[in-house]
């Protein structure tokens, strides 16, 4: 099975890439997971999109997406929502693109919050992915708190609690896209 891991955050030391290689590591050996970032990706721009199309950046991601049969996305949370490069990558893979319809999807997110981890920024993804005809698994969920407590400055996750959690996420991730239900 292959599964393409997007992380909606640039930073080297993001704590939702660390999440994206916590899966990687979990992973049973009958699963490729590979992680991709948004870097590259330019501003969305309907006058460069009409000049010059979709740039290649995009076209390689639209590929890798098609080709894997089921993908994650790791999102932070910026002002109580999606971040922009997330939402711009979207905005320009879904221009003349069925890219995520009836694709089975999972999300994930880690935050500095107390209580929510990125409990908005994913529900306010859902919808966008819902709008794109994506199949987002429903349950379980996860939203990491207290980052700065469950990963190390180089954003990999430390906490063996979060860590048992992320390892019944993806069970049930790979159950989601395996059976199709």
């Amino acid at each position: 099975m292959k599964i393409l891991a997007i992380s909606g955050a640039l930073r080297k030391a993001s704590t939702n890439t660390g999440l994206l290689r916590a899966l990687q590591e979990l992973a049973p050996p009958t699963v490729e997971i590979e992680i991709v970032t948004l870097h590259g990706i330019p501003l969305y721009d309907g006058d460069a999109e009409e000049a010059e199309g979709k740039p290649q950046s995009v076209k390689d991601l639209d590929a890798r997406i098609r080709a894997a049969d089921g993908v994650i996305f790791a999102t932070p949370e910026y002002n109580f929502s999606i971040p922009g490069v997330l939402k711009n990558a979207v905005d320009w893979l879904s221009r003349g693109s069925h890219f995520l319809k009836w694709k089975r999807v999972g999300m994930l997110g880690a935050g500095d919050g107390v209580y929510l981890g990125t409990g908005r920024s994913q529900y306010h993804f859902r919808q966008t992915l819902q709008s794109l005809q994506a199949i987002v698994m429903p349950r379980p969920e996860i939203f990491v708190n207290h980052n700065r407590d469950k990963f190390d400055a180089s954003g990999n996750l430390t906490d063996a609690e979060t860590r048992k959690y992320l390892a019944k996420w993806l069970e049930a991730f790979i159950e989601w896209v395996e059976k199709k239900p």
